[in-house]
């Protein structure tokens, strides 16, 4: 199951939309930034009711 989950760009600061698997517990991984294409590193969980918690941060930082 995927689903769009907006975030904040840790360098530029717009917000931006990142396409999010679902049926994956935990992962973490480094997607482009639409708007200023530096490389943020996205962490995902995922809890029991499907609900996913995803927290952006610069490349660096993590």
């Amino acid at each position: 199951m995927l689903e769009m989950h907006p975030i904040d760009c840790p360098y530029c600061g717009e917000t931006i939309d990142v396409l999010i698997d679902g049926s994956i517990r935990s992962q973490r991984y480094i997607e482009d930034c639409q708007v200023c294409c530096r490389p943020i590193m996205l962490s995902v969980r995922v809890d029991e009711e499907g609900a996913a918690q995803v927290s952006a941060s610069a490349e660096n930082d993590a």
